[in-house]
């Protein structure tokens, strides 16, 4: 009896410290996107640990090229396929490569902050990066007594951050910094930009998603200087799939060389279908 009086005891001035600690148990928002890629760029999201992700992009050719290229359909298109690996329940690693400039890319994605539904943390922060190997024959390096193999690469780096809203709506920015060892002449080197995007759910598994990104730095020849991108799209998802089929304004798919790169105007109406496919394992 007088076992069964000091566990009652016990238990009764313990219960008020375990319930403080279930109380403020942070538990991270769940599905702030249903993919780790939003359109061209990264979400907040990564692979389930353990679980491997084949991915397709394909771009068309630009709707000006009129009604004998179907808009598009017919002309050159660039393709990426990829496969990113859930390391840990907030590291990813990936590979992939690209039709255009023969990219050959690794990149790796890491949660550093998650938001909780407490919103203790009111917003989730992920560092992105890459690094890409244009693997064109060496003179498109200019010329061949300059030419090293270190031109060949170049580096993409993001900071995301990105907050649920609600069940329906969610947002994100994302700071970009990018380098290139080698540049053709009039770029520059070393740019940064900004950029957004968010997805809105009109049903279950059906979402509008959207897309803007912003270079700022000015290039040394001003006609150069990068057009922004826009897209926007639709976005289905299964327990095993994720499929997108959007509009945008540029044919870049690694985000260095999109950024960079991008000279189709959306004002101008120089627009092109694009889809991307996710298979999840």
């Amino acid at each position: 009896m007088k076992n069964i009086i000091a566990f009652l005891f016990v238990l009764l001035i313990s219960a008020p410290v375990i319930a403080q600690q279930v109380e403020f148990e942070p538990f991270p928002v769940g599905y702030t996107f249903e993919s780790s890629l939003l359109i061209d760029n990264q979400t907040i999201m990564v692979p389930e640990q353990g679980r491997l992700e084949f991915l397709i992009y394909h771009r068309f050719g630009n709707i000006t090229d009129g009604a004998e290229n179907l808009f598009g359909i017919y002309s050159t298109a660039n393709v990426r396929m990829g496969l990113n690996y859930g390391v840990t329940e907030r590291l990813m690693i990936g590979v992939g490569t690209t039709r255009g400039y023969k990219l050959q890319d690794i990149n790796g994605k890491y949660q550093i902050l998650r938001q909780t539904e407490g919103n203790e943390m009111p917003f989730s922060l992920a560092y992105f990066g890459n690094v890409a190997i244009d693997a064109r024959t060496s003179d498109n390096f200019g010329p061949e007594v300059t030419y090293r193999s270190i031109h060949r690469l170049s580096y993409f780096n993001q900071l995301i951050v990105a907050r649920k809203f609600s069940e329906r709506f969610s947002f994100q920015v994302a700071p970009t910094l990018l380098y290139f060892n080698s540049v053709e002449r009039g770029y520059k080197n070393l740019n940064y930009g900004l950029s957004a995007g968010g997805r809105m759910v009109f049903g279950p598994g059906h979402s509008v998603i959207f897309e803007y990104d912003q270079l700022f730095s000015k290039q040394e020849d001003e006609e150069k200087d990068p057009k922004p991108q826009l897209s926007i799209g639709w976005e289905k998802n299964t327990a095993t799939h994720c499929f997108q089929l959007f509009f945008a304004n540029y044919t870049g798919i690694v985000g260095q060389h999109a950024f960079l790169y991008n000279q189709n105007d959306f004002l101008k109406g120089d627009f092109l279908v694009g889809l991307n496919i996710t298979v999840r394992f």
